[in-house]
């Protein structure tokens, strides 16, 4: 498709759904509103087993960290360890305390993280109307400090696409509706109810520690495909937050009209969609395989960052 037949965000989400001013001219958080204490109280009825799982991917994997093109991994720094006690000039400790300490120089989105409502905009708007230009310098609005400050706890549902498929994982730009969703969970023998947090897996990030470098040739991820379907049906179901384990939860390219991550702006932009991305979903994948309940307890609090586009986190899923 040539760039010149790609349609502008204005024009292709011109009819749209929108949540802006649902929750009143100052909401930061969006859908997570749809989080009440209701719904907390019904996710934690969900814990029989006792089972925990966390689903971030190690910051500083040995084998490599999946970022999105353009970002570089994260960089862990020693600053202290023992053989700062070989020099001369260390410091002493009454006692005789040593100790280790490092720091790192991250992208705050260039791990499993939580994305700000005002990440991404088009038409000079971001999250709720509030201005672009809010940005500058940091996110005056909208930021993921609203979201950390709140927290997120709900029932989750893994729909795992990959197996539905009978694959290891999803392939290059391979696509999937809200309507596979709904046969995913109909698979899987799981209701989808409104409000539910979704978690979505395919495993294409195992082709990254494959593949290496070569992993970002024509790089187009798997993933939901725009419609304006599709976006009605998060808006019906009133979807507080969308879990992936890619980069950016949706195909990157869209194979229909060739905007790229359209629904980053109709979902999160628009509706109040929270993104989580990046995540581990295989060993959460694999008890819900073996035990077949795919719904639990979910909650994740991203870093509290002033006026960041995004934060780190390692969601915790409870069976």
């Amino acid at each position: 498709m040539s760039q010149n037949a790609v349609p502008s965000l204005d024009e292709l989400l011109a009819k749209a759904p929108s949540n802006w001013g649902k929750w009143g001219p100052d909401d930061e958080v969006g859908g997570l509103n749809y989080l009440g204490p209701e719904q907390v109280v019904a996710a934690a009825a969900l814990i029989r087993s006792g089972k925990v799982f966390t689903i971030q991917r190690l910051i500083g994997d040995p084998k490599g960290d999946p970022v999105w093109p353009g970002r570089t991994p994260a960089v862990r720094t020693q600053i202290m360890d023992e053989a700062t006690w070989d020099r001369e000039d260390a410091p002493q400790y009454p006692g005789g305390l040593h100790y280790a300490d490092d720091k790192i120089d991250a992208f705050l989105q260039g791990s499993t993280q939580y994305d700000a409502l005002g990440h991404v905009w088009y038409g000079g708007k971001i999250w709720n109307g509030y201005d672009a230009r809010t940005t500058v310098g940091g996110m005056d609005k909208a930021s993921v400090e609203p979201i950390a400050q709140r927290g997120v706890v709900g029932r989750g549902v893994l729909l795992d696409m990959a197996r539905l498929r009978g694959k290891k994982n999803l392939e290059t730009a391979e696509t999937f509706t809200h309507e596979d969703l709904l046969a995913c969970a109909d698979h899987q023998g799981v209701e989808l109810r409104k409000r539910d947090i979704l978690l979505i897996r395919t495993n294409y990030l195992q082709l990254f520690f494959e593949l290496g470098d070569r992993f970002y040739d024509g790089f187009c991820e798997p993933g939901l495909v725009y419609s304006p379907e599709l976006v009605e049906w998060f808006a019906e179901m009133e979807i507080p937050n969308l879990v992936t384990d890619t980069i950016a939860n949706e195909v990157t390219a869209d194979p229909n009209n060739g905007v790229v991550l359209p629904l980053h702006s109709a979902l999160m932009r628009n509706l109040g969609v929270t993104f989580t991305e990046i995540t581990d979903l295989e060993a959460l994948a694999a008890d819900c395989a073996e035990d077949r309940t795919y719904e639990f307890f979910y909650a994740a609090a991203p870093l509290k960052i002033a006026k960041g586009s995004g934060a780190p986190v390692n969601p915790i899923v409870v069976k």
